[in-house]
């Protein structure tokens, strides 16, 4: 995850001042602590990293765009992949192969840029899986509208040092947001790249924003995240599209999901 230096206070305007007390993070060691969160997965890439993801539709799950592609800026092979749904502890609730994957197409891998906010507004990829996760305790999440400036939303996350369970915060602010990229109090690590921003509506975990970066902002740690409406919209419809597109139809932010999880407080 790439740690980015942010010196303009017009990316949060005076809310960091009025940020509420954050939740801290919790790990979902066991199954009851985990529960309504199986659909959050750790992205295994060759053996040597891995990132978060969570699914969306039982063959399709939503990741950082920067996760997917080699220090030489190529995108790495599918079969290089492996998500691993409700990782804990050396177990997976449900462990699939990657079929395809597909990086934003105006997104731009540039180690040398890795610092400018702007690569930040299409870090999303979608990667199609090998076969479908029909677990019934696994449930895809609803994407939802981007939230507002001040309003609560929390991220399940594994991370370099929490690597073999993930960790929930419930609880972190949406500082501000600014050309297609939001700015969260939420404690993101390096390994978090990829993780689901949630809002809880009704009871349900909605997705609203993915984690791509960390940022250092007056000497506070925050995470910057996509803007989901747009560059998602834009990574579904070419997946339906494409050549062996995903053959069923996948819901954009603000469509119902049916299924969508629960969510229950451990």
């Amino acid at each position: 995850m790439r740690l980015i230096f942010l010196g303009l206070a017009l990316w949060i305007g005076a809310a960091l001042g009025a940020v509420a007390q954050d939740g801290a993070l919790q790990s979902l060691d066991t199954g009851q602590d985990g529960r309504g969160w199986e659909a959050v997965g750790r992205i295994d890439i060759d053996g040597k990293g891995f990132c978060t993801g969570a699914l969306i539709r039982e063959n399709i799950v939503l990741t950082a765009a920067h996760c997917v592609y080699d220090p030489a800026g190529r995108v790495i092979a599918a079969e290089r992949f492996h998500f691993l749904a409700g990782f804990r502890r050396g177990r997976a609730e449900a462990y699939r192969e990657v079929r395809r994957v597909l990086p934003h197409p105006d997104y731009i891998h540039d180690d040398r840029r890795g610092s400018d906010p702007r690569l930040i507004a299409q870090d999303l990829a979608l990667l199609e899986l090998a076969q479908p996760v029909r677990v019934s305790r696994i449930i895809p999440f609803p994407v939802a509208p981007q939230p507002r400036g001040g309003e609560t939303v929390g991220v399940v996350s594994y991370a370099e040092n929490r690597s073999e369970a993930p960790s929930l915060q419930n609880i972190c602010t949406v500082l501000g947001q600014q050309q297609g990229v939001m700015v969260f109090s939420c404690d993101v690590d390096p390994g978090a790249s990829g993780s689901p921003v949630f809002r809880i509506q009704d009871g349900v975990a909605q997705v609203v924003s993915v984690v791509s970066a960390m940022a250092m902002l007056d000497d506070r740690k925050v995470a910057l995240g996509v803007q989901l409406d747009a560059p998602l919209q834009d990574l579904l419809l070419l997946l339906q599209e494409s050549p062996g597109g995903a053959g069923q139809r996948i819901l954009v932010p603000g469509q119902r999901n049916d299924t969508g999880a629960r969510f229950i407080s451990p």
